[in-house]
């Protein structure tokens, strides 16, 4: 496993995805396979351009950026921020699991939005 390689390609899906071009993405990163674990998108290919094609046309203008990747074994974890119409902003944890050829094939995430108020002085990254 290139995990140098596999956190790239990990960004890059799922940017491309992000930005509206799901199908383009499955193209180049993903295998024979696509298992997804977030219960408000289906599973397999189309359930994930379907979810990103629907969340583009909806949202335009939402914003994604890269804090850190981590890879090890066949899994690489993004820890993204998000941002959505109306200063909606999330903190997202993505885990991609790879397959030999390098291609992704199984997807867990968690999300959580950024509150208003904190108890503390320190961000979500």
């Amino acid at each position: 496993m290139d995990l140098k390689q596999n956190k790239q390609n990990a960004i890059e899906f799922y940017r491309m995805a992000y930005q509206g071009n799901p199908t383009k993405a499955l193209e180049l990163y993903v295998g024979h396979e696509y298992i997804q674990h977030n219960p408000d998108v289906a599973n397999g290919k189309q359930g994930l351009i379907d979810y990103f094609t629907r969340m583009h046309k909806e949202y335009p203008d939402k914003d994604i950026s890269f804090v850190r990747a981590i890879a090890e074994d066949n899994l690489v974890a993004l820890h993204t921020h998000q941002r959505w119409p109306d200063n909606d902003e999330y903190v997202t944890m993505d885990f991609f699991r790879f397959d030999e050829q390098g291609k992704i094939v199984e997807h867990w995430d968690s999300i959580q939005q950024i509150p208003g108020h904190s108890l503390n002085e320190n961000t979500m990254y």
